[in-house]
């Protein structure tokens, strides 16, 4: 089963009218809050969440020999190569569940892994509508990091403070439990934090170049942010059509 696939589960209409959802990708450090509003973009605007760290694990626990390929991988500590990260998001993207549309969160990272997703989504006459910067300031993601909670199957987010599920430590949904994520600590932030921004100077232009990326401030309330998020992409659908 493709990650977030609960998600999914899409009215046609949603998306304005044409029974085609959007394709998009969400940019932003950890604890900006894709995985907050990813799942909720994605019912609304009739897509499949493909959030790559799920999508790997997903993958690997799948009998085919791409899932046999990317648990050797993963077994072996080695990071997995851009051409088989393509390969997996092309199969995802063919089963129903993305069918009408995609939101990636994740990927790319690199120019070169932005290409080969151009190159890919061309080929499959599903290029992209729109790349959303989530923007916050570094100094504000420690507590919203520290503070952050996982319903692991399904990816949702929580947090202590500006996100509480309605039961402490429960999943809205589901009532299933929720977990902190080991590497949720200032020390690890701190060093994705520098990778993040070295990498995403470079998709910013690249994208810009193309007319495709956007920015919000991700600092607001969730509340804030999704309004913010749905009118870029209704715009981007609207310039589709």
């Amino acid at each position: 089963m493709p990650p977030h696939a609960e998600n999914s589960a899409r009215n046609p209409g949603k998306a304005g009218g044409n029974g085609k959802g959007i394709n998009a990708i969400l940019l932003g450090p950890p604890g900006a809050g894709k995985g907050t509003q990813a799942p909720r973009l994605a019912e609304k605007f009739c897509a499949c969440h493909l959030a790559t760290g799920d999508m790997l694990r997903a993958v690997a626990s799948e009998p085919t020999d791409l899932g046999k390929r990317v648990k050797q991988i993963m077994n072996e500590g080695k990071l997995v190569s851009d051409g088989l990260m393509i390969e997996m998001i092309e199969s995802a993207l063919k089963k129903p569940e993305c069918k009408d549309g995609y939101i990636l969160d994740g990927f790319p990272r690199t120019v070169p892994q932005a290409q080969a997703l151009e190159d890919m989504t061309t080929r499959m006459r599903r290029p992209l509508d729109t790349v959303v910067e989530m923007r916050i300031d570094d100094g504000l993601l420690v507590e919203r990091i520290t503070g952050r909670l996982i319903h692991k199957p399904s990816g949702r987010s929580y947090h202590v403070k500006f996100n509480p599920p309605k039961v402490a430590m429960t999943d809205d949904f589901t009532g299933e439990p929720l977990i902190r994520r080991g590497d949720d600590n200032a020390e690890t932030l701190t060093k994705r934090l520098v990778s993040y921004h070295k990498m995403t100077s470079p998709l910013v232009s690249f994208y810009q170049d193309r007319r495709l990326h956007s920015i919000t401030d991700a600092a607001r309330k969730p509340a804030d942010v999704s309004q913010a998020l749905d009118a870029i992409f209704q715009k981007a659908l609207a310039k589709r059509a």
